[in-house]
């Protein structure tokens, strides 16, 4: 699945104006970072506060502008995209101050006469290239965190979501000076642009396939990356689990955005006792929640588009790869390519072969597979690439455990589905490619900074132990070297 949209070649030779106003916008910050790093935490916290203020008064045209790229309902722009976002500012804004200030480190017995401390600096000029998703949210929280650790920051949002890319513009504008936050739009090209500059650090949010382009670019000048990828989430149904709300869950958490969530529920894996009742609690809840018809589905301004026509074409082709190996559709399976629209699908009895079970589906079609005992689903899991998210529903407080100990993920939310990413008390983040890193809160803060170690001397014994190593200074290293261990 790709969340943003660059190639891992330029196609063609870079526009030297273009180059010219990246390195003009990247130098200006690396000036002003000085600027930034000595603001205090009053200072930061009225730029995210007039921030967040700005985001709240232009809601209707950030709606608008979601509905424009790809028909994201209201419901869903308030929500993920500002209610996420808002969160993010508050909870920053309380906080701020507790975390700038030098945290104290116990000092060990070697070094006594001195003090050990932890100071906090941000780590300069960094880069965040935001996918076409959630494009505010995904934007604006790690813009949040890197003013709150005292950067300087370029951001690119997608072209693949023009109307919210121009309104992020808009408001960044608004509220900012280049020289402390710019906003660099444009395509495939200017985000290689931008990868080719010495950032201190480079915030990706998309696919895996593209954190690997990212990581190699950040790899020619040694900038540290935070990668936030996606993959394979998958959810455990157990059959002790409550049917009708784990099934009312995942609807809500599967289908909203059409299922173009990084953490979305990726597929199913359902105890074979309780597999026909969960199918017929989910064909239930899919027509309460959308409709019981593909016209009643497709008139439904609660379901978002496909962003274009090339995932569009991609998402059906899976569908149709698998009916090809005897999938069943339990419920949907429709389309309209004309409004780029894919009906919520429920789809089973997978072959192994289906393209559908390897790559990340990243749209409305939800696949159940069947499990006759617990280690068989761990199994399934622990066969693939660590995912982004695991979802577990059921009651047996014990094998809850079990799964939690036999299964790595990056987050997991139990009898729930996407809610661990709305606390900002937890890290956000990924494992190996699923991501590389984590924010949110504490966790986004201390990304976007640089924890530098302190010792203050006050007196110390250390001196005698110094060259030139006499018999007399050899014997006292060793007896120190023997008290110590």
């Amino acid at each position: 699945m790709n969340a943003s949209n660059f190639n891992s070649m330029p196609q063609s030779e870079p526009n030297s104006a273009a180059v010219n106003e990246l390195e003009r916008i990247f130098q200006s910050q690396r000036k002003y970072a000085a600027v930034v790093k000595a603001s205090t935490a009053g200072q930061r916290i009225d730029k995210i506060n007039r921030l967040k203020l700005s985001i709240l008064s232009r809601i209707k045209e950030l709606q608008q502008a979601a509905f424009d790229d790809f028909s994201k309902p209201a419901a869903e722009v308030d929500f993920w995209e500002v209610t996420a976002t808002v969160l993010e500012a508050n909870y920053v804004m309380r906080n701020l101050k507790k975390w700038m200030k030098p945290k104290s480190v116990p000092t060990n017995m070697a070094l006594m006469g001195t003090s050990s401390q932890i100071i906090y600096e941000p780590k300069g000029v960094c880069l965040i290239i935001a996918p076409w998703n959630y494009p505010f949210n995904l934007s604006f929280v790690p813009l949040i965190d890197a003013i709150a650790a005292g950067n300087t920051v370029i951001l690119k949002p997608s072209e693949l979501a023009p109307r919210m890319s121009a309104l992020i513009a808009d408001i960044i504008r608004d509220n900012f000076d280049e020289q402390e936050v710019a906003v660099v739009e444009g395509d495939g090209e200017t985000a290689h642009l931008l990868l080719q500059k010495p950032f201190d650090h480079i915030f990706f949010t998309g696919s895996p396939r593209l954190g690997r382009v990212v990581m190699q670019a950040a790899a020619q000048h040694l900038s540290s990356v935070t990668l936030e990828l996606g993959g394979k989430s998958p959810v455990i149904v157990d059959k002790t689990a409550n049917l009708k709300k784990a099934a009312q869950r995942l609807i809500w958490a599967k289908f909203s955005n059409a299922g173009q969530t990084c953490f979305a529920p990726d597929y199913v894996l359902i105890h074979e006792d309780v597999k026909q009742s969960f199918e017929q609690e989910l064909k239930q809840q899919l027509g309460k929640t959308y409709g019981r018809t593909f016209d009643a589905r497709q008139n439904n301004q609660d379901l978002a588009r496909i962003v274009n026509h090339a995932h569009f074409q991609r998402l059906n082709g899976l569908v149709q790869n698998a009916l090809l190996h005897g999938a069943q559709i339990i419920t949907g399976g429709g389309s309209d390519e004309s409004q780029r629209f894919i009906e919520p699908t429920i789809i089973t009895d997978l072959a192994e072969q289906s393209e559908i079970l390897s790559e990340e589906i990243f749209g409305p079609i939800l696949p159940l597979i069947g499990f006759q005992h617990i280690d068989q689903a761990i199994e399934h899991i622990n066969q693939r690439t660590k995912p982004l998210a695991l979802y577990i529903y059921g009651r047996n407080q014990a094998q809850i455990e079990y799964i939690l100990k036999q299964t790595t993920a990056g987050g997991t939310c139990i009898n729930g589905s996407g809610l661990q990413a709305m606390n900002p008390s937890l890290p956000f983040g990924g494992v190996n490619t699923s991501g590389m890193g984590s924010y949110h809160g504490l966790f986004g803060f201390k990304t976007f900074s640089h924890e530098r170690a302190v010792v203050k001397v006050h007196f110390t014994t250390l001196d005698m132990f110094q060259a030139p190593y006499t018999p007399l200074v050899k014997k006292m290293i060793s007896v120190a070297t023997r008290w110590f261990v």
